[in-house]
């Protein structure tokens, strides 16, 4: 199914040229999207001429649609066509590295193939597994020398050269790897999913299964190791028959009920269960028996069948923990929040006990920091043999409600013994968040508050009742610049995380806490050796601030015990720059040499010297904004002259003005364009100003939002001026882009500051607040309970402001707040006043696009639209406006404009062409 696509409005700027076009040009456009794209290449040449000036450019061809999907000019697709990296998944022992290759982006066909939609999840009814999965296409082992060099590499083989790859796993000791493959059949039909596993050393991989009748179930967790020769697997019931029909006469009426007057607060959904029938399929699909299967392809059930959405096996190997969910169901919520049942078995099948059974969870507050009540969280302890840990709410899970303590930390063996009471970890004042568990010594305990954005870090030493818990760090969750960074962590033999204890000469406990490095003059990673019992840090590593950005990724060195000595410390670091991809290296103490063991190319050449700046500027009330500047190879400024500019960004939400201007990213990166970023159209001579901070700032008592307008308006002219100052940017010429939140902003920008932007680009927004009554993004209140604010950040109140013209773009399957209807309702209020818009649906995508067809066609409308309403927008922009405040009638003819051509010789020379009027 092609896009659909409502036409903008005949209101405003067009090419006087194009009433005089001929039949044989209309015709020659109308033959071009039929032709080949050898064909289609031959005409973004023609108009690289036109561009030079040798021949006279075509003319700006209007577009109603209908036309099916569009491809954008070719250096585009050369750009966004370039497959990703590997992705590396490091065995548990240190000594292996596996490489996991994929592709770029799936066809449409993928996306298209029906999927049943349950509960909050969509599910893929021919392989009973998660529909719209990725997957990776390859795998290859590299053994880890003890120089830091990769040996040969092991490629994974015995499947078919087709097999899609999910869900690998190494065993805990890392010489067995599992996974799933799929293949289809030439109609793309999907099958059964089958289960391989593969050994390391040969790379020689097979079925576990040896029965054909035993099918997996993937839609929630399908596997884990129990222990280096055994796996526990979810898999379809042998009695399970066709999935049940929808009758033809209904069950009766739905209905919903409050006559408890109970108070249930809902942010919107979509794609919960509507009716018995589908309580029935999500019953059918997603009921799994358990069975433990050895690597010798013997098989044993164990426990009952059941909805199990979690297993867990104790590192000692002897008990499993079951997480299932089970009636009655809910029309309202995901199964997230359906009743839940943890239950402890031994692995030899013996059922131990009921661990916890909460009951259905509809009525969560809205409010920040509000969990569901009971037991939560429930973990084993990483680095002890079986005991479990897990948090209680003692607010009854309301963050509305004063309480201390808030949570409490709790404590208790698998099999506890008679009248033995859970043991009591540590109450927190705030919410819990995480623990991080260092070898049979102490554990790090973090809690946080949303509304103050408090956070603590408390060291705990749990098996030694006479030394009482401390602060070890306690800060605001927004100021980077005094995160002190996470620790490091290191697997145990059971293949469990723990904290890794660095040793030196003295007996102290210290450990490796890694950060970004947050700075004013941009992020620098670090590596500090931490004392837990004093509290002092040493720097002993740091990126390179100069030239390059380097981040460590993981601790390479391995122990059983998980203690490190420092002299003898390797880790996997990434490193890379402006100009040069990332690449991996080993970086071995005591000397820090660097081994590297990728040699990736650069991904787009032709962009290889587009020109990178971390700029910093502030808006009217002094606070401090960041952003990243972007200019075409061999652009300057003096010489050239102001560029037609693409704005895009994203609206930030702060409790302070210092930590709204402190610096978050880095000049050194590397500019990966991924398939939906703006840094596309520096190959047609746009400067773009990326992710320019636009903080919204609610100080103390003060509500964010209630300022939202005025600060966003604040940001956004300080943005603008900038470039502007610079001589970079076109004041006329500067077109402004979001996603989603920043849909959001595009148009409220263009509705309360149309001075600033000649157009707009908004995809998968949410423009109607009314629509989302009971809060969005950080807005904790209600509508009836801040009805100004909600009403004035609605953008869809002020369609009759709106003269720029502006871009929608959304997914049909969005299935979240920002559901298609907003785009919809948007544009429908936007042609009732003549605004010029147009409103692009893709069909079978979601809130994030991901086909090959649906992105080559967004890329293909952000760039029409661009080129026809930012880099030959006239100055005369009034004429739009006038066009549009006095309802004149819509004119066939297009004004003309001065062409912006475009044709410096690093970009000429890398065939950057300007292909205005190929439609």
């Amino acid at each position: 199914m092609p896009p659909q696509i409502l036409p903008d409005q005949r209101v405003g700027l067009s090419r006087a040229s194009s009433i005089a076009a001929s039949s044989s040009s209309a015709l020659s456009h109308r033959l071009l999207r039929l032709l080949p794209l050898r064909s289609h290449a031959k005409r973004i040449v023609l108009a690289a001429e036109c561009a030079a000036g040798s021949l006279p450019r075509p003319a700006l061809e209007e577009d109603d649609g209908g036309y099916g999907y569009r491809l954008p000019p070719k250096e585009f697709q050369e750009i966004v066509d370039v497959p990703p990296n590997p992705s590396y998944y490091i065995s548990p022992r240190r000594d292996r590295i596996m490489f996991l290759k994929c592709r770029a982006m799936p066809p449409l066909s993928e996306l298209a193939k029906p999927d049943k939609i349950l509960a909050g999840i969509r599910i893929d009814p021919s392989s009973n597994t998660r529909s719209r999965m990725s997957f990776f296409t390859g795998i290859s082992i590299h053994l880890l020398m003890d120089d830091g060099t990769l040996g040969p590499e092991k490629v994974v083989n015995g499947y078919n050269d087709n097999a899609k790859i999910n869900f690998v796993g190494w065993s805990p000791d890392g010489q067995q790897l599992a996974f799933t493959v799929r293949c289809e059949d030439e109609e793309g039909s999907g099958n059964d999913l089958a289960l391989w596993v593969a050994d390391a050393e040969s790379g020689k991989a097979q079925p576990l299964f040896k029965s054909e009748d035993i099918r997996l179930n993937a839609v929630f967790e399908l596997y884990v190791w129990v222990n280096n020769y055994t796996l526990l697997v979810c898999t379809i019931p042998l009695s399970r028959g066709d999935p049940p029909s929808k009758p033809l006469v209904p069950f009766g009426p739905r209905i919903r009920s409050n006559e408890q007057e109970n108070v249930v607060q809902m942010r919107a959904t979509k794609e919960m269960l509507k009716d018995l029938h589908e309580e029935e399929l999500f019953d059918y699909y997603a009921t799994s028996q358990l069975v433990l299967v050895s690597l010798d392809g013997t098989v044993k059930p164990i426990a009952l069948p059941a909805v199990y959405t979690s297993l867990d096996p104790s590192p000692d190997e002897k008990y499993l923990m079951l997480t299932s969910v089970h009636r009655p169901y809910s029309s309202i919520v995901s199964y997230k929040r359906f009743p839940k049942k943890v239950e402890l078995w031994t692995v030899d099948g013996r059922f131990v006990r009921e661990v916890c059974d909460l009951p259905l969870a509809e009525d969560i507050a809205i409010a920040a920091n509000s969990v569901r009540k009971g037991k939560r969280l429930i973990r084993w302890r990483p680095d002890m043999p079986s005991t479990l840990y897990w948090v209680e709410a003692q607010d009854g899970g309301d963050a509305n409600i004063e309480a201390s303590p808030r949570d409490i930390v709790y404590m208790e063996h698998a099999e506890p013994l008679n009248d033995e009471k859970p043991q009591l970890l540590l109450k927190l004042d705030l919410r819990y968040r995480k623990i991080t568990w260092c070898y049979q010594s102490f554990a790090l305990v973090h809690e946080y508050w949303y509304k103050t954005r408090r956070t603590r870090t408390w060291v705990v030493f749990p098996d030694y009742k006479n030394v009482r818990p401390r602060i070890s760090f306690e800060r605001s969750s927004e100021d980077a610049y005094s995160n002190p960074g996470s620790p490091m962590m290191c697997r145990t033999p059971a293949g469990t995380l723990v904290i890794a204890k660095i040793k030196r000469s003295r007996e102290e406990p210290y450990i490796l806490l890694k950060g970004r490095g947050a700075s004013p003059k941009g992020n620098a990673p670090f590596l500090d050796l931490f004392n837990v019992n004093t509290g002092e840090k040493e720097r002993i590593w740091e990126s390179a601030k100069e030239k390059y950005y380097e981040s460590v990724l993981a601790l390479m060195s391995y122990h059983p015990e998980c203690e490190m000595q420092l002299d003898q410390l390797k880790l996997l670091v990434s490193k890379e720059s402006r100009r040069e991809p990332t690449q991996y290296f080993l970086k071995i103490w005591p000397n820090k040499k660097q081994v590297q063991i990728t040699n990736y190319p650069h991904p787009y050449p032709q962009l290889a010297l587009l020109q990178k700046e971390i700029i910093r500027y502030q808006r009217k009330d002094g606070v401090k904004l960041t952003a990243t500047l972007y200019l075409p190879p061999g652009y300057n400024p003096s010489k050239d002259g102001p560029l037609p500019c693409l704005i895009w960004s994203y609206p930030g939400e702060f409790k302070s003005i210092e930590a709204a201007g402190q610096v978050r990213r880095s000049p050194n990166k590397f500019a990966r364009i991924s398939n939906n970023f703006p840094l596309l159209w520096l190959a047609k001579g746009f400067a773009v100003l990326a992710d320019p901070t636009i903080p919204i700032i609610g100080e103390g008592n003060q509500e964010a939002n209630d300022r939202y307008i005025e600060q966003l308006i604040a940001s956004a002219e300080a943005a603008v001026n900038e470039v502007v100052r610079r001589g970079v940017a076109h004041p006329d010429k500067i077109a402004v882009g979001g996603h989603s939140y920043g849909a959001f902003m595009t148009a409220n920008l263009l509705a309360h500051a149309p001075h600033l932007f000649c157009c707009g680009i908004a995809r998968s927004g949410a423009y109607n607040r009314t629509l989302t009554p009971f809060g969005f993004q950080k807005e904790m209140r209600t509508l009836w309970e801040a009805t100004d604010t909600y009403i004035k950040m609605s953008p869809f109140m002020s369609a009759n402001k709106i003269k720029k013209p502006i871009l929608l773009i959304h997914g049909e399957d969005d299935s979240k707040v920002t559901t298609p209807m907003q785009s919809s309702q948007f544009y429908d209020a936007l042609k009732g006043h003549g605004v010029p818009c147009r409103l692009v649906i893709l069909p079978c995508e979601g809130h994030r696009y991901a086909a090959r067809e649906s992105i080559m066609h967004i890329i293909w409308e952000t760039d029409r639209w661009l080129q026809k309403y930012c880099a030959n927008n006239s100055r005369n922009i009034q004429v739009m406006e006038t066009s549009v405040e006095t309802q004149q009638p819509p004119t066939d003819g297009v004004q003309a404009s001065e062409d912006l051509t475009l044709n410096f010789t690093k970009i000429s020379s890398l065939n950057q062409v300007d292909t205005v009027g190929l439609l």
